[in-house]
């Protein structure tokens, strides 16, 4: 399709009246964004045989490139306890409430890594070049400029947020220390007890019950959310449960032509699953308020695409942690700061890693030592002294598959963008209450056609100044702050 395709940009940036033509046309008039959209792009865009011959190449290369990674990575044998496992089963033991499993997985997965590094590094660096090449050919100013322009976000907000990330590192950190002196460190957490449990949730829940407590919430945020939520248990747009053949995980999925959406998820009682449902059906939520959009303005990008979803979260989180206590109160907070963690810390360390990457490639490869030290800085300058440094992963550039595109990169700010958008925007629905509710649902609408900057605008925020991103971040440190009290009094119980 791609020739066909870059033909059809072409004609419509060629328009040289196109706002007149726009505006002589009730359709025209909707597509608006989308056709000034392609007008813009087109700068970027190659000839139609060079378009053609690009895509194609990079069925061998790219492409190619990141499948090798995919095999690599899911075929590796992973020496464990005199038996052979995968990959996948091995990080799954760093969730395990046995201390001595954990940090033996963790050493069997950092062993493993040794037999694939060579071929994978030979991936990535590829991959990177490809990038940079791409970057040159269509005229943006690096990698991160043209992820940036994909992303419909300014460099500006970009570095507001990374402002104020910075600025609350040090919160994080005392998270981590304090995580582990539950688990006898005090000067800081080992890597390999990240995901140890921490507290205790003895309740599980049917999926009538998940219904129950998820209509009951929603109910008091908005009531359109609570009737889209009881279609989807009512009329079975959720498949729950595990089965064979089934694959892992939850997704959401957009049927526009239904005006609803299907979710997938395996269910198995605990409370994080209640919260997973609730997460997909804020995509739901989501794809509800762009239905009555034409089907061509039914995509938004990638930065505000996880913004219903986790704000359910946030009122679904909210409301469990204020009802509970004791070593479950704290179970739940660790949930959560586990997760905030992991979209502060390791996604910053994944930028850094990525943007020096980008930096040295363009002139050199890089073995797998050099990765593996860029890797090690990177997590030493996120991670600070909340962990241990002799116990720092060097070779997660190997297991992450972000890294692996040379169509996407830059595959991590907008977890971080994400999360910090949606808690920024739950604080002001707990300042300005109801009045919230038709903004937040405006904002959604405008996602696919307006840029993320100005979709913000809509709920009267300036995502440029770092004072918005502070926000959300200073609602985290007051729950780091709770942990913290309530790990020291348990402790000394």
């Amino acid at each position: 399709m791609t020739k066909a395709y870059t033909r059809l940009k072409s004609y419509i940036a060629n328009v040289t009246d196109l706002t007149e033509v726009i505006g002589e046309d009730e359709i025209l008039k909707e597509y608006k964004d989308l056709l000034e959209q392609i007008k813009e792009a087109v700068k970027y865009q190659r000839s139609e045989d060079v378009e053609e011959v690009m895509t194609k190449l990079n069925l061998s290369g790219g492409t190619a490139w990141s499948d090798l990674q995919s095999y690599l990575t899911s075929m590796v044998k992973v020496e464990y306890n005199g038996e052979t496992t995968t990959l996948s089963a091995i990080r799954n033991l760093a969730y395990s409430s046995d201390a001595t499993v954990r940090k033996a997985a963790y050493e069997a997965e950092l062993a493993c890594y040794e037999k694939i590094q060579d071929a994978v590094a030979f991936s990535l660096n590829s991959i990177k070049l490809q990038t940079i090449t791409t970057t040159e050919l269509r005229g943006y100013e690096s990698p991160l400029d043209m992820t940036l322009k994909h992303s419909r976000m300014k460099r500006e907000t970009l570095e507001a947020m990374l402002t104020a990330i910075k600025e609350y590192l040090p919160k994080f950190h005392e998270y981590y220390i304090a995580k582990g002196k539950l688990f006898g460190s005090e000067n800081g957490l080992a890597w390999y007890d990240m995901f140890a449990p921490v507290g205790k949730v003895h309740r599980t829940y049917t999926t009538q019950e998940a219904k129950d407590y998820l209509l009951e919430l929603f109910g008091t945020f908005a009531p359109d959310l609570k009737e889209m939520a009881r279609r989807a248990f009512e009329e079975a747009w959720i498949d729950f449960f595990p089965r064979k053949g089934k694959v892992g995980g939850a997704f959401c999925c957009n049927i526009s032509t239904l005006k609803q959406s299907r979710v997938l998820t395996n269910f198995d009682g605990s409370f994080s699953d209640i919260v997973t449902i609730a997460h997909e059906l804020g995509h739901a939520y989501h794809n509800q308020n762009i239905h009555s959009h034409r089907i061509l303005n039914s995509d938004y990008t990638m930065p505000v695409a996880e913004t219903a979803s986790t704000f359910n979260e946030n009122v679904v989180m909210k409301a469990a942690i204020s009802a509970a206590s004791g070593e479950e109160k704290l179970a739940l907070l660790e949930s959560r700061l586990q997760d905030t963690a992991q979209i502060i810390c390791d996604i910053y360390s994944r930028f850094l890693f990525e943007s020096a990457v980008f930096e040295k490639r363009s002139d050199k490869f890089l073995f797998p030592d050099e990765l593996c030290e860029l890797m090690h800085n990177a997590q030493k300058q996120a991670y600070g002294k909340g962990l241990l440094e002799e116990t720092l992963h060097p070779y997660m550039w190997i297991c992450k598959s972000h890294y692996y595109s040379a169509g996407l990169s830059f595959y991590n700010f907008p977890y971080a963008f994400g999360g910090l958008f949606a808690r920024g925007l739950y604080a002001k629905y707990e300042k300005e209450g109801k009045e919230f509710l038709p903004k937040y649902r405006k904002l959604l609408y405008s996602t696919p056609i307006c840029s993320v900057e100005d979709a913000a605008n809509v709920a009267g925020i300036d995502l440029t100044n770092p004072e918005f991103f502070r926000t959300g971040l200073e609602a985290f440190a007051k729950e780091i702050d709770e942990f913290i009290a309530l790990s020291q009094q348990i402790k000394q119980n």
